[in-house]
């Protein structure tokens, strides 16, 4: 038999624990899903990895961020404060539950659900969907890619000690992996499409280092090119405009370009998603989409950005916004643009 619910919560990052917090403080009914852990999609940073934007722009459900050394917060941090929200209001979560299937029942959604113990099945009244953009890496379909030596995520620079290493892609991933696995003693290689790296997308205090890198020759780069074959001794690379190919020695492979958002929960209900983006239509006054009931709040509300607007400091109005919608009253803390309004309109650092 099916649990029912008012509220389905699908995603448990820092706006979707925002959002359970406002619904619990608030007396509403509901149920709280994550495919992993709480904090599933920070949790892939590579480790000691910086957040760019500030403790108090990241805070969530009016809790202050401290850090130990007052600081930008690492993943370590951030982990650690998610775990502490969830602690401070009790917050029910159904992590390792992923939510395969959502469909629309009359005014009602009917959710499949699937964990260790088998599949589930809820009713909700209403669906929030805050998965995030950051759902899956984005694949080149290469052969090769799919070799052991290969990843599409960088966790920490110590198993590449010694070892040659290339990198393809020019965003701060690419660049921040570089620059560490470099100091930890790797032999690194980037290899990346444009001529030079978007400054608008590298940290700020990143990108005079690894300018700095690659003109000393600690670091080879490889401009203007693109990656065709992948082979346990070596990568394949061409030239975008002379199509000249380049075979450069790897023992390890980082392919560090950008992640997707998964849109199939959102097709299933017949949420309308348009642009290059792929972003769900929207009234953003309530965040609720074409499908009535069914919200999205976060980043996904964005799609798979290609020029990033949306981040966790300029989601948090989101909540009240979905708040406000389904209960008709205010939500219970301040969930404030901390990008654009009073002094936080400031520029960042």
């Amino acid at each position: 038999m099916a649990t029912r619910t008012q509220v389905a919560v699908v995603g448990a990052g820092p706006i979707g624990l925002e959002l359970a917090s406002a619904f619990k403080l608030g007396g509403v009914k509901y149920l709280h899903f994550d495919a992993g852990q709480i904090g599933h999609t920070v949790s892939w940073m590579p480790r000691q990895m910086r957040f760019f934007s500030s403790p108090d722009r990241i805070s969530i459900c009016g809790v202050p961020l401290q850090t130990v050394e007052q600081e930008k917060a690492s993943r370590e941090e951030y982990l650690a404060y998610l775990r502490s929200i969830v602690e401070q209001f009790d917050l029910t979560v159904h992590t390792h539950e992923k939510i395969m299937s959502i469909q629309k029942s009359g005014s009602k959604f009917l959710l499949t659900s699937e964990k260790a113990t088998g599949q589930h099945q809820y009713v909700a009244d209403y669906v929030v969907l805050a998965t995030g953009d950051l759902n899956r890496a984005r694949e080149l379909n290469l052969p090769g890619e799919d070799l052991p030596h290969v990843s599409h995520y960088f966790d920490e620079p110590h198993r590449y000690f010694r070892k040659r290493l290339l990198i393809v892609g020019g965003r701060n991933s690419a660049v921040e992996a570089a620059i560490r696995c470099q100091r930890a003693g790797a032999d690194v290689a980037v290899s990346y499409r444009g001529d030079e790296f978007d400054t608008q997308s590298v940290k700020y205090w990143l990108a005079p280092e690894i300018e700095m890198l690659i003109k000393t020759e600690r670091v080879t780069y490889y401009p203007l090119t693109i990656p065709t074959v992948i082979t346990p001794q070596h990568v394949s690379l061409r030239q975008v405009q002379t199509g000249q190919c380049t075979q450069v020695p790897a023992d390890f492979v980082l392919l560090l370009v950008g992640y997707e958002m998964d849109t199939t929960l959102m097709e299933q209900v017949g949420v309308a998603l348009a642009g290059e983006n792929q972003a769900p239509q929207l009234d953003l006054q309530t965040m609720q989409t074409n499908v009535p009931g069914f919200y999205v709040g976060g980043t996904a509300a964005a799609g798979t950005q290609i020029r990033f607007q949306l981040f966790i400091e300029n989601c948090h109005p989101h909540v009240g916004k979905i708040f406000e919608s389904i209960t008709g009253r205010q939500c219970p803390f301040d969930a404030t643009d901390k990008t654009h309004s009073g002094r936080y309109a400031l520029p960042e650092s």
